[in-house]
């Protein structure tokens, strides 16, 4: 799908001008952003089947309680070295186990690789990518019986399977069987066949216990890296609603020249590659140096011993200044929003996140700004 023409272009474009080629006549729609547990949720509501072609343990989970939210099927299939595996979840919807049922516990992080990382064959992923578009066109067709269609793509039904499927008597239902297809290139026997459980009755996505909402995964408030092993817990920590405001209302406060003081928090580099106008730079790095005098969620505080710092330059003095961090993505910035008003240093100022940082800004107010 990628020329070396494209080297540096974003994949989504490049795969997009390779599928025209093939087939004009459909619909196209670039969605050239990070998937994020913020946007999730908004990104993935318009279709009617996902395909799961990511490399990471916590896009997958992310992923699947977005589908399974959404109430939407998820094929999902993955390449490293020379092997493959693949998987229909969440199908039909609120009755197909989710990725979380098939894999309660993530895998330890130190022995995640990327395909980036760990390196893959091209073909087992061409293999891989061609079962996962016969299990789509299988689920958008419901071409076979609801309690036969799962079975892996590379399996045909035995006589004896058909034999039993016309002696079933009308009305009979089955429970369901949901399989995993294992995909070995270098093994005499190359494919295998996994029989899954089902749903798991505590799961914390698609069970009747679970956890985890729309909301809390508009808010940020579910770490996916973390609960995946890596060392952000609690690094992007969860805002209210009062702290919080939407890039298309805070377009609407510059526009009328109430835009208050924007804190780009990104470092230098970075802010001097592209920045908003009348914006200023102070690294997160520099604001993690503010002290902590009031409590943070899990209710510490440092030292009582630390001194008073003087009020930095950059924060404003009139009180009924509102102040607004940016940065990227929109994670550093809501580490700045709280570090700040934990810093006693405010004198009642208003301190706003504008979610989805620069690359919702590019997305939703100007398609001209630079994203990388």
């Amino acid at each position: 799908m990628h020329t070396v023409d494209r080297v540096g272009q974003p994949k989504v474009i490049s795969i997009i001008e390779s599928l025209k080629q093939i087939n004009p006549y459909p619909k196209y729609i670039a969605h050239n952003y990070p998937l994020s547990p913020e946007n999730a949720i908004e990104t993935l509501e318009k279709y009617d089947l996902v395909l799961d072609c990511t490399d990471s343990p916590q896009t997958r989970y992310m992923i699947s309680d977005a589908c399974v939210l959404l109430g939407k099927p998820l094929v999902s299939a993955s390449a490293l070295r020379s092997d493959g595996q693949l998987v229909v979840l969440n199908d039909p919807p609120g009755e197909g186990p989710c990725y979380r049922c098939v894999f309660p516990r993530p895998p330890p992080a130190e022995s995640v690789l990327s395909c980036g990382e760990g390196g893959v064959l091209g073909p087992v992923v061409g293999a891989m990518g061609v079962l996962m578009s016969t299990e789509a066109l299988k689920v958008l067709l419901a071409r076979a019986d609801r309690k036969k269609r799962r079975k892996p793509a590379h399996l045909p039904a035995t006589a004896d399977e058909i034999k039993d499927a016309d002696s079933k008597e009308e009305g009979t239902v089955e429970p369901r069987k949901f399989y995993m297809t294992i995909y070995a290139a270098f093994s005499d026997t190359p494919f295998k066949t996994i029989r899954m459980f089902g749903k798991r009755k505590t799961c914390q996505a698609c069970s009747p216990v679970a956890t985890i909402t729309k909301e809390s995964m508009k808010n940020g408030s579910l770490d996916y890296i973390a609960f995946c092993g890596g060392q952000a817990s609690g690094r992007y920590p969860p805002l209210s609603k009062e702290e919080i405001i939407e890039v298309e209302e805070y377009h609407k406060l510059r526009e009328e020249n109430k835009g208050g003081v924007l804190i780009d928090v990104r470092d230098d580099v970075q802010y001097g590659m592209c920045s908003l106008d009348n914006s200023i730079n102070v690294p997160i790095t520099t604001i993690l140096t503010l002290p902590m005098t009031t409590p943070d969620e899990e209710g510490k505080t440092e030292d009582e011993d630390v001194k008073p710092i003087p009020i930095p330059s950059w924060l404003p003095r009139d009180t009924s200044t509102p102040i607004y961090f940016i940065c990227r993505l929109g994670n550093d910035s809501r580490v700045a929003v709280q570090r700040l008003k934990r810093s006693g240093l405010l004198n009642g100022n208003i301190v706003k996140d504008v979610r989805g940082g620069l690359w919702e800004w590019s997305r939703k107010v100007d398609k001209s700004f630079p994203i990388y």
